[in-house]
């Protein structure tokens, strides 16, 4: 009997225990539950207080549901405790272990539970969390009047179980509350989906659209901003909402907004990213985002690229007048939304797209045309040209070829509206940064706005000069390779379409331009095929140029001025300047300058050190043609350079590798173009010109020396001849008297004898006497001496000479003198030469002729003597004698021989000491031999 009550007494506490937690449970009602476990906790324990309060995690605080107290006082038990650090129960609530406080009234960290202690007379107190795995749901407060009460093992176990069957109920209420709260996309956007179908119009399928968004994600006002592509801005297409007036500008959308003021919104955009602006976080900067808001007359926003092919179409923006934070099922919504309208937007808008695809179409079947059937390249250009800028709206056509040499790039062909005026060419050079965007480049470079775009900032200023503003560039299909390990294709022609105002190009645009580039290619091949040729025909004709003037001229200046007008013909250069100097000299000069413009010659008198000047040595340990600035002269080059070019090709003079060169040729910014001459063929003029002139130079040195070895020969036979009839006469007359007896009885006769003996002795010592100068200073060449001769004297001295002629002939010789006037000159060569004219002249003429010699002043400086005969002459000798020398060295020619040989020598000879020979022949042929001779200073 004893052990069933015992039975009955532990069964009944179960079944109560089994009972609230079947209760707990079950419940979805927080309050029922808080009840439940407030009476269970009541009846089967013997607590004076009990509290319980569940936690606020948000706010960090405990809100009392009520308990039991000593008194009727319970304006306690529904109080919030804000929880601060180093509190009992925030202790508690972190650490979620039970606590056990002996006496809670002296307990400073119990907080206002301290005072209620104090009151309610509370010492010994218990602590449970309502724990759930790591979540805190509450706390459970049990108070006692005893002091430093302790639960049993089984009571701990019991409170515990009831308080965490507790909290797990209000796990499963709240997550049930959290998703009940969830906003879930997949039913919206189903409908939305099923609308879609219906719908045969882009604008009713945005505005469908729009209505779902809003409706979901409930912002102020949503709306979907379209991109116009030409005008680069985007304008608002679909909204919630229209403008109302009387409404505050602030509360309305935005009509519309360019890129220019987007910034890095647009670039997100186009990247496909997400815009998320809200309370306290911004996907943007804050500069950004200011400027932003500003713009779309938001606090908040939530925004979703619309895209097709990477093409923008546009953007749908969820806008907030207030600050909020955007939930992640908004997010995914709002992007599926928009991705939705990007597959939509195509399929509404493929008929116009269809018939621009044909358009299109039709457009290059007319270049082809246009390509195939016109002859002349520059009317296939135009008409591309014209073809192009109408379908793509734009001003700019321009064909740009790439320099090999120079690295600019040239326009070649350009299209421009009336009203504007050419791109300069060439381009400006490309920095290395812009260079990094021409290698490999196989597809369109497209600049939306070149003022803000990096790409192509070396040519920003000439395109903005000419209104361009946004651009797209095509390589037409011919590359080079830089020669790298890992070669670079670089483009060599390129077709640029320029606009005057700020767009986007689409992907059918792009695709346009890309194919009418490779047409052009077939244009482009022509061209360099019409350009080579043109330029081996100028080169052709520059070759023939240069044998042509080396056959037609034997004078060095003449050729040197020829070939300096032909290069700065060839190569349209304003200045070209030829620097010589003689092999070994020290000194060189400007020996010919062409000039276009007076302001760029050359002081030609000026003496340039060889050694000391840096453009020379450089050219001289140089092989090829080489540039250079002229601003970077040196000091001591731009003392003799003073033209203002911009820069000068510098090419030495050479020939054989033997051969030292002497010169260089310098031309002042030629054209590089690929119409004229490559620096290859300027190279190979320069080296025949070079030849040209060392040959010139070189039968010019051999022709003086032929001319001087010639008058040394005629000079010295007639000397010898001279001599021997001096010495071999006065060697016959010793031998006479030698072999004639003397006469000693006759004094008088024996000393005129000795007196001839002496006198004759005396000529021949005078006659050896004047050999000695022939002999020390005229080995190899003439020496002139400038004695003052009178004319009496040198006529007579001629007439001995030509005694034995003019009595053997017989010739009568008439000498008439107009005064006697002295000359200057070398005395004994002024003697052989008019002896050696009038000896011709006895010698062709008739015996009993007469010759008459007349001597007059022809002017203050000079003294004329006039000779007149009637012999036989050849015509030929007067015509080549007035040439001094035939026109074909190597022809036969009356000069080659005496007498005309003797005569072109006297000839020289006058002129070589400041006079003059001239014969010719009168109508009544009466020969005139005129002689000039220069007067001293003495008459």
């Amino acid at each position: 009997m004893g052990q069933f009550e015992e039975s009955t007494a532990l069964e009944q506490p179960i079944m109560t225990l089994g009972r609230v937690l079947q209760t707990l449970q079950d419940e979805d009602n927080v309050d029922v539950l808080i009840e439940t476990t407030l009476n269970y906790l009541t009846t089967e324990f013997n607590y004076s207080l009990i509290w319980i309060g569940l936690y606020d995690r948000l706010d960090h605080r405990l809100i009392g549901k009520g308990g039991i107290t000593p008194t009727e006082e319970t304006w306690l038990l529904k109080q919030r405790f804000i929880l601060s650090p180093g509190d009992l129960l925030e202790q508690l609530v972190i650490q979620m272990r039970p606590l056990v406080v002996p006496d809670l009234r002296s307990e400073t960290r119990a907080g206002e539970w301290q005072k209620a202690a104090q009151a309610f007379n509370i010492q010994g107190t218990i602590l449970f969390p309502m724990r759930y795995k790591d979540r805190c749901f509450g706390v459970v407060l049990l108070g006692s009047s005893e002091w430093g009460i302790s639960p049993s093992s089984t009571e701990k176990e019991l409170i515990s179980m009831v308080l965490g069957t507790l909290a797990t109920s209000l796990f499963q209420i709240e997550t049930t509350w959290v998703y009940q709260q969830t906003k879930r996309p997949d039913q919206p956007f189903l409908k939305l989906l099923t609308e879609f179908r219906t719908l045969n119009t882009l604008d009713r399928c945005l505005e469908v659209a729009v209505e779902t968004t809003h409706n979901f994600i409930e912002p102020t006002r949503t709306n979907v901003y379209w991109y116009y592509r030409e005008g680069r801005y985007f304008w608002r297409r679909a909204s919630n909402q229209q403008k109302m007036p009387g409404v505050s500008l602030m509360k309305q959308a935005a009509s519309g907004v360019t890129v220019q003021d987007l910034g890095e919104f647009y670039q997100a955009l186009i990247a496909d990213h997400l815009v998320s602006i809200g309370e306290s976080y911004s996907s943007l900067r804050a500069d950004t985002t200011e400027r932003l808001m500003e713009k779309i007359r938001a606090r908040s926003l939530l925004a979703v690229p619309i895209l097709f092919n990477q093409e923008m179409l546009g953007f749908i923006a969820a806008e907030g007048q207030h600050p909020r934070i955007w939930q992640e099922n908004e997010k995914q919504f709002l992007r599926g939304v928009a991705q939705l309208v990007s597959l939509t937007a195509p399929l509404a808008e493929m008929e116009a797209k269809i018939r621009q695809a044909e358009l299109d179409q039709s457009l290059t079947a007319k270049v082809t045309r246009a390509i195939v059937d016109d002859q002349d390249w520059q009317l296939s250009l135009k008409t591309t040209a014209n073809l192009l800028c109408q379908r793509l709206n734009a001003g700019r056509f321009l064909l740009i070829k790439r320099h090999p040499e120079t690295e600019r790039f040239e326009i070649i062909y350009q299209h421009y509206p009336l009203n504007r005026t050419p791109i300069p060419s060439p381009l400006d050079l490309l920095s290395s940064q812009d260079w990094q965007y021409f290698k490999n480049l196989s597809e369109p470079l497209v600049i939306e706005n070149c003022d803000e775009d990096e790409k192509l900032k070396s040519w920003r200023n000439k395109f903005r000069n000419a209104g361009v503003r946004s651009l797209i560039l095509c390589p037409v299909n011919s590359y080079i390779k830089t020669g790298k390990e890992r070669p670079e294709k670089i483009p060599q022609e390129l077709l640029l379409i320029g606009h005057e105002t700020t767009r986007t190009w689409d992907r059918a645009e792009q695709e346009l331009v890309k194919i009418v580039s490779q047409q052009l290619s077939v244009i482009l091949h022509q061209w360099q095929l019409n350009q080579q040729i043109q330029a081996q025909e100028q080169f052709h004709q520059a070759l023939e140029f240069c044998w042509s003037a080396l056959q037609q001229t034997d004078q060095l200046p003449q050729l040197e001025q020829q070939f300096t007008e032909k290069i700065a013909q060839l190569l349209q250069s304003p200045l070209v300047v030829l620097v010589a100097w003689p092999e070994g000299a020290r000194k060189a000069k400007i020996v010919n300058c062409v000039a276009r413009q007076s302001e760029l010659s050359l002081n030609s008198e000026l003496l340039i050190s060889v050694a000391k000047d840096p453009l020379i040595q450089h050219a001289l340990s140089t092989e090829s043609g080489f540039w250079w600035p002229v601003k970077e002269l040196s000091a001591s080059t731009r003392q003799w350079f003073t033209s203002p070019v911009e820069k000068i090709l510098v090419v030495t003079l050479r020939t054989a590798p033997d051969h030292h060169p002497n010169g260089l040729l310098i031309i002042a910014d030629p054209d590089q173009s690929e119409s004229g001459i490559s620096l290859m063929m300027l190279n190979l003029l320069v080296m025949q010109f070079a030849w040209s002139r060392r040959y010139l130079r070189i039968q010019e040195l051999l022709k003086t020396q032929h001319e001087e070895l010639q008058w040394l020969n005629w000079y010295k036979q007639r000397r010898l001849e001279e001599l021997y009839r001096t010495v071999g006469g006065g060697l016959k007359q010793l031998s006479e008297l030698n072999q004639s007896p003397f006469q000693s009885a006759d004094p008088q006769k024996t000393q005129l004898s000795h007196l001839r003996y002496q006198q004759l002795l005396r000529q021949m010592g005078s006659a050896l006497a004047s050999t000695s100068s022939l002999i020390k200073q005229e080995q190899w060449r003439l020496h002139h001496y400038h004695d003052i001769v009178p004319i009496t004297n040198l006529l007579r001295r001629v007439r001995e000479r030509l005694n034995s002629i003019i009595r053997n002939k017989p010739i009568q010789l008439i000498l008439k003198q107009e005064g006697n006037f002295s000359i200057i000159g070398d005395r004994i060569k002024l003697e052989l030469v008019c002896y050696e004219i009038l000896l011709t002249t006895c010698q062709r003429s008739e015996p009993g002729a007469i010759v008459e010699v007349i001597s007059h002043l022809f002017n203050n400086h000079q003294l004329e003597l006039l000779i007149t005969d009637y012999g036989k002459i050849n015509p030929q000798l007067i015509v080549e004698l007035k040439m001094g020398s035939h026109p074909d060295l190597l022809a036969p020619s009356l000069l080659n021989s005496p007498p005309g040989q003797h005569l072109l020598i006297c000839q020289q000879m006058l002129q070589n000491m400041g006079g003059s020979l001239l014969i010719e022949q009168q109508d009544n042929q009466q020969i005139i031999t005129q002689i000039i001779l220069p007067l001293s200073s003495s008459n």
